[in-house]
């Protein structure tokens, strides 16, 4: 019994001495510099985690991760696994962030500041005047947001994982403000770090959707309701548009031009910001045709793309091939470029990506090549069973469909439009429901869906959802994508242009996320048209003033809503 209690004690004092060694193993593996200040020409401070390996002799290349999420722990775990992999590992927070004195302000000096912190590193005798860039979210708004007015030369690649655009992606879809980034500004700015403690309270964010809903109280009036200023929502609100507010902070129309280096982004088909991430690669192609990027996408969601998937996805089973790790392939990527190593096996083609139900990779030379047709669908006034024909024959004689919406009336909501769960028994709608024929043959839905809605109303604007199921041949429902956007800016998200009250109208939209998903035989495709009305985002009421400013005294009259049955989809498809 004496032998096995001190065999315990030695063990239990192993474990300690283990644990108090943990932090010198570090320090003999690397070398740690958790608080670096790096000063930019105009005299900004901005802080910094560097890692290196001890035993790796002479100047290497540098990863960067720039972020808003400061944490010194994870920057610590960033930069270490980075060092683990062949680089000097660099973790830069936002002005403003951890150890910089000055304000926080997101995404405003980005652009500016993420071309010193390249210009500091490879200015460091560690550097070998290489470094790539990484990450995700708002980390990959910076990667772009530093392409804005030159390319440093020591940037050799960025790695951007669904990537924000402000004022495009967030705080707004298509020029509707939504609710669900409300908190993000508490929680980056409230302190140097984060405030996890309030955006975490989700029965807070819960109830102020509902009590603000309820209150009728104007959008700008939001904060008020909740008992907190909000100056960074404040600020945001005044520009509706994509305007020069918004451009500044990223590369915009020509600027695109200059991009030389590659890029390989990551994104999902359930990326609530899929449209932001696409934009830039869109863009790039447009301005610069001959622009070395690839693009790997999967049935992803927002967090999931940054880590590489799940096996299920919001209750959808998700193939196993779809299943990556996008860090591993970051560095795969890094060697590449910068080591002269092999590209990563996932990439045969620009656009890499997994087709849902076939589990299989495809790809291809660009977005607009993943399909092979475009199948357009008219929103007939056709009755089919208790819903409407989605039918690929345009309509001979004109009609339409009539929706009234009261938007004094607070007990009800109009639009549900997000993916979760993907797959439902049952879809509930107060729109208008229109279902195509049986397939009479397998078919891949593979690309992003536009169309044209022509409608009339009763006001000078309108906000609106379009749904695109698939209706598997167990009766399910697979919802694949959806729309939501403002009538008034359908033509140009950045100049706003008011309806006329009575005049049928058309309103093209294009700005939707791409989905790749393998249709069985006896499937069917199903579209949800509605007015958007709920506690999730702005109301907008129609009177073409500022839709923040308008509020439930501005709905004596309810919207009326003509839309007709030359509207249609069209589905880019692929055998």
């Amino acid at each position: 019994m004496k032998k096995l209690m001190l065999l315990l004690a030695l063990i239990s004092q192993g474990a300690t001495l283990f644990a108090q060694k943990s932090p010198n193993a570090d320090l003999e593996k690397y070398v740690i510099n958790d608080s670096v200040l790096i000063k930019t020409p105009k005299g900004h401070t901005l802080s910094a985690v560097v890692v290196r390996r001890r035993d790796v002799a002479g100047p290497q290349p540098a990863a960067l991760l720039f972020f808003i999420y400061s944490d010194t722990k994870r920057s610590l775990t960033e930069a270490k696994y980075a060092a683990d992999h062949g680089y000097v590992g660099v973790v830069a927070d936002v002005r403003g962030k951890r150890l910089s004195p000055e304000e926080v302000v997101p995404y405003e000096h980005d652009a500016e500041d993420v071309y010193w912190v390249i210009d500091w590193i490879s200015k460091q005798s560690w550097s070998n005047g290489k470094v790539g860039m990484y990450g995700g979210s708002y980390s990959g708004f910076a990667q772009w947001a530093g392409l804005k007015y030159k390319v440093h030369p020591a940037l050799k690649t960025i790695v951007p994982y669904v990537s924000a655009i402000p004022g495009m992606g967030l705080p707004m879809e298509n020029n509707v403000f939504i609710n669900v980034n409300y908190g993000w500004a508490f929680y980056v700015s409230n302190n140097k770090y984060l405030d996890t403690a309030t955006y975490s309270n989700q029965q807070r964010w819960r109830n102020l959707n509902e009590s603000w809903y309820q209150s009728g109280a104007a959008y700008n009036k939001i904060d008020s309701v909740d008992h907190a200023p909000n100056k960074w929502l404040q600020r945001w609100l005044k520009h509706p548009g994509f305007d020069k507010y918004w451009q500044a902070m990223i590369p915009y129309g020509k600027e695109f031009e200059k991009i030389n280096i590659p890029v390989l982004a990551f994104d999902g088909y359930y990326d609530d910001g899929q449209t932001s991430g696409l934009y830039y690669l869109r863009q790039l192609a447009k301005y610069n045709p001959r622009a070395d990027y690839y693009l790997i996408l999967g049935p992803y969601d927002h967090f999931g793309t940054q880590r590489g998937g799940e096996p299920v996805l919001r209750g959808y089973q998700v193939d196993s091939v779809a299943i990556i790790n996008t860090k591993a392939i970051t560095f795969e990527w890094f060697d590449y470029i910068m080591k002269q190593g092999k590209k990563p096996g996932i990439i045969k083609d620009r656009v890499n990506y997994e087709v849902m139900g076939a589990n299989r990779w495809d790809h291809a030379p660009s977005l607009d090549k993943m399909h092979q047709s475009m199948l357009r669908l008219y929103l007939s006034n056709v009755k089919k069973d208790d819903q409407f024909r989605l039918s690929p024959q345009k309509p001979i004689t004109p009609a339409y469909l009539e929706q009234e919406v009261d938007f004094a009336d607070r007990t009800t909501s109009n639009n549900y439009a997000y993916p979760f769960p993907i797959i439902q028994k049952d879809i509930y709608s107060n729109g208008f429901t229109f279902i195509s024929d049986s397939l009479k043959q397998p078919l891949i839905v593979n690309g992003a869906f536009l169309g044209q809605i022509t409608a009339a109303i009763n006001k000078k604007d309108f906000d609106y959802s379009i749904v695109l199921y698939e209706v598997m041949p167990n009766g399910e429902y697979f919802e694949l994508t959806y729309f939501l956007g403002r009538a008034s800016y359908s033509r140009d998200i950045s100049n706003r242009k008011l309806l006329q009250p009575g005049k049928i109208t058309t309103l093209p939209f294009s700005n939707t996320k791409v989905v790749s998903r393998q249709l069985r035989k006896g499937s069917r495709l199903l579209v949800i048209i509605n007015v958007n009305k709920n506690n999730f985002c702005q109301v907008n009421y129609g009177t073409g003033k500022d839709v923040s400013l308008e509020n439930i005294n501005n709905a004596k009259t309810p919207l009326k809503v003509k839309w007709y049955n030359s509207s249609y989809i069209d589905v880019p498809v692929s055998k």
